[in-house]
């Protein structure tokens, strides 16, 4: 069934116990005093139409419970008694009970809506947190594949629409088939022959309700997947707007904007048809049904077999079971729309996290020893040529390696795979002896510290950014960080300090203080590993040198690993690690490289910033 996974997802709804069983049950109540009003009306037509002057409340309790004997036994003699003979009084406590019924009702209609609602809420709250804790720990690998529009828009947009289908069928469908079958129960009671043409026609609007329901489920995937690429375009334009209007982009933006939100019509237009159809066929079925109705009921009082009066309260009964069924085409619709975005999360849902083994999994001590890639090969996916080829390279604790080479020659994967961001296709990466896949991924990554080139900075304060992954953080180990990352200067001059709020991506600070700060919350780590990916690229000469003197002091004892295009980075490495085309092509210090290595004495000439 395709709906599988939306009833999968909602049965999550059952684990709030309480909640469920309040949805339930005041929705039962509700329908309950539905269905006792309906009844009640019986006798009150009686008492007022009737032109026996003996008939009164009590004699009409009576002669029902004659006709039904088997409520004989839950109606006490004493209450009968307690009943007015006097026809005006019977009216009055009739209505009086009929208004109590109503307030009843409508109390119990707001405990269902407001548990109902509050059950769906809380539903997919945990589903939307559940899929951002899972995206978190997708394989880097996929989630560039993918598109971290396409994560998002699942996770906030489809959750949206998994929502509207949990309602639809909480709040409002169970409380339209609960009425309608408390009424459906109504007019069986008034006479159960007027009921068969409504189970004959049943089943044919399940089959219409099917159909189209088959057609918006696929409608909404398609909407779903238009809105995925809407925002994809729409994030791609006004994040990297700078470039944009650089190169006066402003129009081909917009066009492939306008291409992508007439997708997004065009998807959502056809739902909509299938919405639109549905509503009116299921309603004129309904009115051949009622006709079939009239015409039974005519053939039958016309026989002299039916009660007038029996024949208007069934009819009414059988109106207001029609009246609360009819709104389920719209909320089916919105059930069946739903199973789109189920399956979507699912999907997500469904890949394999990383370090999904690690609880069996031993962690890895500090690193002491050295670092090797024993023959490390790797490929992206869909690329035509590996970007590693058979590296190999060992790395000595408390070594400080610079690895330079042209673009795309494998520097920032190679430190991708110790990170184990990415897994190799072939070969292994060792710390201390030890292949990383054979220890927990958080004890691997808890020890190495990385400043990446585009630094990373989340809405939130400066002691949240420069703290962010170690949790608390003592003000000396902060402040000592910020001196070595030379960023205490423009901290402390800020009003705030340290608890200076930030705007997303750091905006308002330079280039080079958002870096600073990425270098000061991976010193904070105390890691026993560092790696620089062109960290120091927008600092200036000064500030590099200060930041430099001081890191050459922190990273005693530790190894360090440089991706870098500055001159002055790469000569103070112990060595000299030269990559091209996916491959270590030699490796020496710097006087010994621009003696023997062509592509180095190219490098320094052409790319190494002095």
């Amino acid at each position: 069934m395709k709906n599988a996974t939306f009833w999968t997802l909602a049965r999550r709804m059952l684990r709030r116990k309480r909640l469920a069983a309040g949805t339930v049950g005041f929705a039962v109540i509700s329908a309950g005093g539905l269905a006792t009003g309906l009844m009640v009306v019986g006798p009150l037509l009686k008492l007022i139409l009737s032109e026996n002057a003996a008939v009164n409340l009590r004699t009409v309790v009576e002669t029902q419970l004659l006709e039904v004997p088997v409520l004989a036994p839950f109606v006490p003699d004493a209450l009968i008694a307690a009943l007015p003979t006097d026809r005006l009084a019977g009216v009055a406590l009739i209505l009086s009970s009929l208004v109590a019924l109503t307030i009843f009702g409508a109390v119990a209609n707001f405990l269902h809506q407001y548990c109902s609602l509050t059950l769906s809420m809380v539903t997919i709250a945990q589903i939307r947190l559940e899929a951002f804790r899972h995206a978190l720990r997708l394989p880097l690998e996929t989630v560039l594949r993918r598109g971290a529009s396409e994560l998002v828009s699942r996770i906030t947009r489809d959750t949206a629409e998994l929502e509207r289908g949990f309602s639809a069928l909480t709040s409002k469908a169970l409380a339209q088939v609960t009425k309608g079958v408390a009424a459906f129960a109504a007019a069986v009671w008034f006479d159960w022959r007027l009921t068969i043409v409504a189970i004959v026609v049943a089943p044919i609007i399940g089959v219409v309700l099917r159909k189209f329901g088959k057609r918006i489920v696929r409608g909404s995937r398609n909407t779903l997947k238009a809105y995925e690429d809407l925002l994809r375009t729409s994030n791609e334009a006004l994040q990297g707007l700078r470039g944009i209007k650089s190169a006066t982009a402003e129009s081909e933006a917009r066009r492939r904007f306008g291409r992508a939100n007439r997708t997004v019509v065009r998807a959502d237009r056809r739902v909509r048809v299938a919405r639109a159809i549905a509503s009116p066929l299921v309603e004129a079925l309904a009115i051949i049904a009622i006709a079939g109705l009239a015409l039974l009921a005519a053939r039958e009082i016309l026989s002299g077999r039916m009660q007038f009066d029996r024949f208007i309260l069934a009819l009414a009964s059988l109106g207001v079971a029609g009246g609360s069924l009819r709104p389920l085409t719209g909320l089916l619709n919105d059930i069946q729309a739903a199973s789109a975005p189920a399956e979507r999360l699912m999907e997500i849902m469904g890949i394999s996290a990383e370090g999904v083994h690690d609880r069996a999994l031993p962690a890895l001590a500090r690193h002491a020893k050295s670092i090797e890639f024993d023959a490390v090969r790797f490929r992206y996916e869909g690329a035509t040529r590996e970007a590693l080829q058979g590296v190999s390279l060992r790395i000595e604790h408390g070594e400080f390696i610079a690895i330079v080479g042209p673009n795309g020659c494998g520097k920032t994967t190679l430190a991708s795979l110790l990170l184990r961001l990415f897994e190799p296709s072939a070969g292994s990466v060792l710390v201390d002896g030890v292949d990383v896949r054979a220890v927990s991924l958080h004890s691997l990554r808890r020890q190495i510290g990385v400043v990446a080139q585009e630094p990373l900075l989340v809405r939130g304060s400066i002691r949240v950014n420069v703290s962010l992954g170690v949790g608390k953080c003592s003000d000396s180990a902060l402040m000592r960080a910020l001196d070595l990352a030379h960023a205490r200067g423009f901290v402390d001059a800020l009003a705030q300090g340290v608890d200076t709020e930030l705007a997303e991506g750091g905006s308002g600070l330079s280039g080079g203080q958002r870096q600073r700060l990425a270098i000061a919350r991976a010193l904070v780590r105390e890691p026993a590993l560092l790696i620089f990916d062109e960290a120091t690229s927008q600092v200036d000469a000064e500030s590099e040198a200060q930041i430099s003197a001081a890191i050459d002091e922190f990273r005693v004892g530790r190894t360090m690993i440089a991706i870098a295009h500055r001159l002055s980075t790469v000569r103070s490495a112990d060595r000299i690690v030269v990559m091209d085309d996916g491959a270590v092509v030699d490796q020496g210090t710097h006087a010994q490289l621009v003696a023997r290595c062509e592509l180095y004495q190219r490098l320094v000439q052409t790319q190494l910033v002095a």
